[in-house]
């Protein structure tokens, strides 16, 4: 069946390939991305490629842009942006958390509930949110954006339950991609080295962590998309999504392994 998604943060990584690949399965896709220059060049990408998406920039932290969704008959919403941080939780600046809680966890709420209203008007529509599996295992100096994503997992599992006591076949599901190689881990990573001077409690350790960080990305990270954008497919199509999918399945079941054993 055809469906109508829109789909935030598609300018970039997991978002744009999803986009791409549902367009293609013929979907009609809204590709949104946070800035103009990221519409014009997604844009320009869909002509060369021939592939027809609406692509228009939808910031979810602007209310004015938010309200772009309300009278859309959006089938699945896949709330997708989100902001990196990372640091010690023992000295980060508290701004910089509440910074990537406003767009991870507030503002990706507040553009779930505009669409809820058509959704649950219609007694049909399914939300997904891209989590994360730091969302499953605290990190160390990956915290700021883990809490985020634990605290986005926990919504949307509470969210499905509550859609399932209203009865209006509204879904709710989340995706947990692990480490892929998009750019986005290393950049996350690198955000704390522009603070962490002399004053660091870990600054005699930087170095030797970039290293570390380095080669961690480098054994861990799938070096493509496909199997995650297959997840998210799958949680578009079906009629009653499963509460969680993941990928790399061998990242997820490392992480289960590493929480029986008590880590």
């Amino acid at each position: 069946m055809r469906k109508t998604i829109l789909i935030t943060g598609a300018g970039t990584g997991i978002g744009r390939d999803a986009a791409f690949a549902l367009a293609e399965r013929g979907h009609a896709v809204l590709a949104t991305t946070f800035s103009a220059s990221q519409a014009d060049a997604l844009r320009a990408e869909c002509a060369q490629r021939c592939q027809a998406m609406e692509v228009f920039k939808l910031d979810i932290t602007d209310a004015a842009d938010r309200n772009l969704l309300l009278g859309r008959p959006i089938d699945v919403l896949i709330n997708n942006a989100g902001l990196g941080e990372s640091g010690s939780l023992a000295e980060v600046d508290v701004n910089r958390i509440r910074k990537v809680f406003e767009v991870n966890v507030f503002a990706t709420l507040e553009l779930t509930q505009v669409a809820l209203k058509g959704m649950i008007a219609r007694q049909s529509g399914t939300v997904l949110f891209i989590s994360s599996i730091a969302g499953r295992l605290p990190m160390p100096f990956l915290m700021p954006y883990s809490m985020t994503k634990f605290a986005l997992s926990a919504a949307a599992a509470g969210l499905r339950a509550e859609m399932d006591q209203l009865g209006k076949n509204v879904q709710i599901a989340v995706i947990e991609p692990g480490a892929i190689h998009t750019g986005f881990n290393q950049a996350m990573t690198d955000r704390k080295y522009a603070w962490m001077d002399e004053s660091s409690y870990f600054f005699a350790q930087a170095k030797a962590m970039k290293v570390k960080e380095k080669r961690t990305f480098a054994f861990l990270e799938a070096r493509d998309t496909r199997s995650i954008v297959a997840k998210i497919i799958a949680a578009s199509e079906a009629r009653r999504p499963r509460l969680r999918y993941v990928a790399p399945w061998i990242q997820g079941f490392g992480i289960r392994l590493a929480r029986i054993f008590g880590a």
